[in-house]
């Protein structure tokens, strides 16, 4: 919705003509202010410790899927502020994806998920998404409870931003809190002279906001007295009653928004005045009125929008381009344009542990989707935000707005919407600042894909302006050899990579007769041009609070559901392996039984561990720094997490797993700097015994001849660059009943972040029962080529 051009006027209005210091503002707009804003989905909306979070980001510029940003931070903290851990998620057509596993050890509380381009960094911190969610422990000493008491303030505001003598003018009412509002509350305005006789009364909408007309009197001082259902109550003193102004009173339909002008006393009428409309940021329509009159009127239609919602800033400016009035509302609240998934089959059943299917249109315009599918009980509440929100409110405006997915649901009330919006103001820039020639400062420009700063050192000294040979290396792909030649600062930079494993950059130098490349006496290490950025801000206030744990701590259903599901999940891992050892037995033994046997004490053997043997398979371990990270991903249940020195440290299971070389306890500084090439087998040990959980690592003895011999381990010449995070697989299966597993109550039921329609034809939406469910919500998500919205969100029984 860029560089719309819209004017609807009746006789007395003409399209602006002259280039003013309103329309210099005007192109500095469209030239210095895109933006972007982020929704993040995640399958449920409170976790277990032990849990894992999916989500699925939105990147928007405006209400169009951002092209600006191919990259996205995602952080989870704790209430302190703490970063627990941090994801680098790749962006395709503003969408990416991923996961964070949470320790089985964290404890009871609220945490938080923020989220933000390294675009997003040029503007106010406030616009990032901070998402909270409590995470129960059933071991934690302090338990979560919700708030029955919350402290409150209210403010009014009059539309358009005036409040005349004689002049009929509309109020909204709004309830701010850092906890809870209460469920519903009511006011009347008085006189202050007169405090106790009512000259109106007002209700509230929802939790948020209220409004009421009032006609003033010059002179008169008049107040609103607040009350909520708990009797709490509080004065708000009204703006002061000007004698003179501009009155702005604006309807919106689905046939367009409709304003009306009043000046009261202006010198000159409203001749000259001007009308702006913006969305996002940018011109929809504009127009100035030529004649002398105190009052204009016009229609502007929705084809300022391509039909499509949104909301629509409107500001009114006099002759001398000062701003005198503004107003927010939203683009056909009655009429929302959404779409919804075409589905030509399905099979549901509500049998336990049964197969259910619903499958999508192949012919329809919409090719990629986001599926949700969770157990619905029947007692869960409406759903607080959904993209809908977070595309139309949340992602524009910073204050907090209590459920802001009502304004959008079936049930939504228009008129409480447009009583939102009139309480709220546009951030995203302010006029009187782009009049007077502000711009903001673009200090971190939008780049494509992850960028990289190489410093090559020889002989502990700089290599400026010299030729060098950059080896790059991922997995097994065969490697990529380019010459570079330094900058005057002594750097190479690689651009645009959007790798999402590990990727090996090892330096060369020519040699003196040019002939040859040699590795001696190099360093090199890589910086990502574009790193995290340290939160500042303060995180939004929630419902709960932290007590005292009692003695019999008491958990939400839905939270002993996903403690139960963590178990089933550590029985069938441990059936997995139980199978396997069986399957060996009566087998001759192979080499890797052999190396164990050989190298494995009997305190270090058990049934349930993995083996990798280093000796007898090529494990395609060159190129990684050590053999933590190569571990990362190789086993289930295995998990690291990085220490303050940057080191990946074991937990299996959520719980930090013990680190063993040749069978004595050390620490993981110990083995990051153990090349790889004199490790002869790694030993993944689940509950051994007295070992417990533990990483077993077996250095080579003797004349034992690795896989990998003639591979040399890493050198300085090399360095590692990590790239994007890539999301964990989501496994659809059911959970088999020979793994003893009673009751199966997994909520999370079906999670795909990118069903394509490539994937199946049709595209198949595909999962079991657990042993309770009766009927499923369905969430799916959905864009097509004009970036049209597809949204739905039912249940299916």
């Amino acid at each position: 919705m860029k560089n719309i051009f819209g004017v609807l006027l009746l006789s007395m209005v003409q399209p602006i003509l002259a280039q003013t210091k309103l329309e210099k503002a005007i192109t500095s707009l469209e030239d210095n202010y895109e933006q972007e804003k982020v929704y993040v989905l995640t399958d449920k909306s409170q976790y277990a410790a032990g849990d894992k979070i999916w989500f699925k980001s939105f990147v928007f510029d405006g209400y169009n899927r951002s092209t600006l940003s191919t990259t996205l931070f995602v952080e989870l903290y704790n209430s302190d502020k703490k970063l627990i851990a941090w994801k680098t998620v790749l962006l395709t057509n503003g969408e990416g994806s991923g996961d964070f596993q949470l320790k089985e050890d964290l404890p009871e509380q609220v945490y938080f998920v923020r989220a933000y381009t390294p675009y997003m960094t040029n503007f106010n911190e406030e616009f990032q998404i901070v998402k909270s969610f409590p995470v129960y422990n059933p071991n934690s000493t302090e338990s979560l409870v919700v708030s029955k008491s919350s402290d409150w303030s209210a403010k009014t505001i009059p539309e358009g931003g005036n409040f005349i003598n004689g002049v009929p003018t509309k109020f909204a009412v709004r309830l701010t809190s850092n906890a809870s509002l209460p469920e519903n509350w009511s006011g009347k305005i008085v006189d202050a002279q007169n405090p106790n006789v009512s000259i109106t009364t007002f209700k509230s909408f929802d939790k948020n906001v209220a409004s009421f007309t009032i006609t003033p009197a010059s002179g008169k001082k008049y107040q609103a007295i607040i009350q909520d259902n708990a009797g709490k109550s509080k004065t708000i003193d009204l703006p002061q009653v000007a004698d003179s102004g501009l009155h702005l009173v604006v309807n919106s339909s689905k046939e367009g928004i409709k304003y009306t002008l009043k000046g009261v006393n202006l010198k000159q009428q409203l001749q000259n005045y001007k009308i702006v409309g913006t969305i996002n940021n940018h011109l929809a329509y504009k127009a100035t009125i030529k004649q002398l009159s105190n009052e204009a009127s016009s229609l502007i239609p929705t084809k300022i929008s391509n039909g499509a919602n949104g909301v629509f800033q409107l500001a009114i400016f006099d002759d001398q381009d000062n701003l005198v009035a503004q107003r927010l509302c939203f683009i056909k609240p009655n009429d929302l344009k959404l779409e919804k998934a075409e589905i030509i089959g399905q099979s549901i059943k509500q049998t336990p542990r049964s197969f259910n299917s619903i499958d999508l249109s192949p012919e329809s315009y919409f090719k990629n989707y986001t599926v949700l599918v969770s157990e619905d009980d029947g007692t869960q509440k409406p759903e607080e935000d959904n993209i809908l929100s977070g595309l139309w409110l949340t992602g524009d405006f910073t204050t907090k707005i209590d459920n802001p997915a009502q304004y959008f649901s079936k049930t939504a009330n228009s008129e409480a919407l447009d009583a939102l919006l009139i309480s709220e103001k546009w951030n995203r820039f302010d006029w009187n600042s782009v009049l007077n020639g502000s711009v903001p400062t673009i200090k971190t420009k939008s780049q494509k894909f992850l960028s990289y700063k190489v410093k090559p050192v020889k002989n502990n000294a700089l290599m400026i302006n010299s030729s060098v040979i950059l080896l790059l290396k991922s997995g097994k792909s065969e490697p990529i050899i380019s010459p570079f030649q330094t900058d005057q600062s002594g750097y190479v930079y690689l651009n645009n990579l959007s790798n999402d494993e590990p990727l090996t950059v090892s330096l060369f130098a020519n040699s003196k007769d040019d002939k040859e490349s040699s590795a001696e006496n190099l360093f090199v290490t890589a910086e990502p041009l574009v790193n995290p950025t340290p939160f500042t801000g303060n995180f939004p206030g929630t419902k709960y609070k932290l007590v005292k744990a009692s003695g019999n701590k008491t958990l939400p259903p839905a939270i002993a559901k996903a403690i139960n599901t963590q178990k089933n999940i550590k029985k069938t891992e441990s059936n997995d392996i139980e199978i396997k050892e069986v399957e060996l037995v009566g087998k001759k033994k192979d080499p890797k039984e052999e190396l164990d046997q050989q190298l494995s004490t009997g305190m270090f053997s058990s049934m349930n561990s993995t083996i990798f043997d280093f000796v007898n398979e090529d494990q395609h371990a060159e190129g990684m720094a050590n053999i933590l990270d190569w571990l990362q991903g190789r086993a289930a249940g295995l998990t690291f997490q990085k220490n303050n020195s940057g080191v990946n440290v074991p937990y299996i299971r959520g719980q930090q797993a013990k680190l063993y070389l040749d069978e004595i306890l050390t620490d993981p500084s110990m083995i990051s700097t153990l090349p790889i090439n004199n490790i002869a087998m790694v030993k993944i040990l689940k509950g051994a015994g007295l070992i417990g959980d533990a990483v077993a690592i077996y250095t080579m003895k003797g004349n034992m001849k690795s896989k990998n011999k003639g591979k040399e381990a890493p050198k300085n010449n090399s360095a590692i660059i990590k790239g994007y995070d890539r999301p964990s697989e989501f496994l659809v299966e059911m959970i088999d009943e020979n793994a003893k597993i009673e009751n199966d109550t997994r909520e999370t039921l079906y999670w795909n972040p990118n069903l394509f329609d490539s994937d199946y034809v049709p595209p198949r939406i595909k999962f079991f029962n657990n042993d309770s469910a009766k009927q499923y919500k369905v969430e799916i998500i959905s864009f097509d080529e004009s970036d049209n919205l597809l949204y739905q969100n039912e249940i299916f029984k």
